[in-house]
């Protein structure tokens, strides 16, 4: 028979092992319930702030302001702008996200992809304002160059590209690319996630079957990842919705609305445009401002909102 000399733990004097364990799972439930109560303070809080700061924009006249405009008028190029540039950006970003994905999931010798994976994150790290003067300092003179010149040309019956092409490159177009950019490390590490989580045994079936590595992909890997796909999509979106300093530093705007992406008219976005104008704005004006800023989060809280419904019944339909 033997004995170890290991020191065994107990109780404090008087209290058994199940109350000290009770007394734990009390501390802890009440930590986790406290900051979850505490996110929805502060969303709360701040919807509070903006609402009672926009107020006065939304009931009051504001034709006496610069512009001379509604708020619904004032406000409508700068949503649609917002819109527009987050949907070049996604229309830029999903497919090489996905194809990263699955490049990195499938495809690539596991030190290759674990040295892709570093790299794409590290492109989340970068601030916006990096990839403002990148932008203007290097895309905008080459794609102003040789890309919208082409465009305008064989491209010009389409409402996007009817020109007249812009010589500085300060367009909607190079504002969707940069978004993009920006973009891809979110929508890429959602996708690589939920492509790896894609059950071994559907794979297998698929190339016991005889598909090549793409159908089965095509097959099992991909309808699983669906859901996964979209909903990262729909966060990249939300992140490119509310992006300021890249924008506020490339795009030449204009307070107008159209889908040409290579010319000088271009909408400007909410928050480029609060960020610009916020430091010689007051009075009213500064609650004109805010007003659009309270828009801006609503579609960003509904965005991410649809994005996290779309991502729960995807898990739980994987899961059933």
């Amino acid at each position: 028979m033997t004995t170890t000399d290991e020191p065994t733990t107990s109780p404090p004097e008087g209290a058994t092992t199940e109350e000290v364990s009770k007394v734990g799972d009390r501390i802890f439930s009440g930590l986790s319930t406290g900051a979850g109560v505490l996110i929805l303070v502060t969303l709360g809080a701040v919807a509070i702030f903006l609402l009672s700061e926009a107020w006065p924009a939304l009931t009051q006249d504001t034709t006496g302001l610069s512009g001379g405009k509604t708020f619904p008028e004032y406000v409508a190029p700068y949503l649609f702008g917002t819109v527009w540039a987050s949907i070049i950006a996604l229309a830029f970003a999903l497919p090489l996200a996905i194809g990263v994905a699955l490049f990195v999931s499938h495809y690539a010798p596991r030190r290759v992809a674990q040295t892709l994976g570093y790299f794409i994150d590290l492109l989340a790290a970068i601030p916006s304002v990096v990839y403002g003067i990148w932008g203007i300092a290097v895309l905008a003179p080459i794609l102003a160059r040789s890309v919208f010149p082409w465009l305008e040309d064989n491209l010009g019956f389409l409402p996007f590209f009817e020109g007249p092409a812009s010589t500085s490159g300060r367009t909607m177009f190079t504002v969707g690319i940069v978004l993009a950019v920006m973009i891809l490390p979110i929508i890429t590490a959602i996708s690589r996630e939920v492509f790896l989580q894609t059950p071994r045994l559907h794979e297998e079936a698929s190339l016991a079957l005889g598909a090549t590595r793409w159908e089965m992909i095509r097959q099992a890997v991909i309808p699983y990842g669906r859901s996964g796909v979209i909903s990262g999509a729909m966060l990249g979106l939300g992140r490119a919705l509310g992006e300021t300093m890249a924008v506020a530093i490339i795009l030449s705007p204009s307070d107008v609305i159209t889908f040409d992406v290579i010319s000088n008219q271009n909408p400007n976005t909410i928050a480029a445009n609060i960020a610009l104008q916020f430091p010689e704005a007051f009075g009213l004006e500064t609650n004109r401002l805010i007003a659009t800023g309270l828009v801006l989060f609503a579609l960003t809280f509904a965005v991410n909102f649809l994005a996290r419904r779309i991502a729960a019944a995807g898990f739980s339909g994987a899961a059933g």
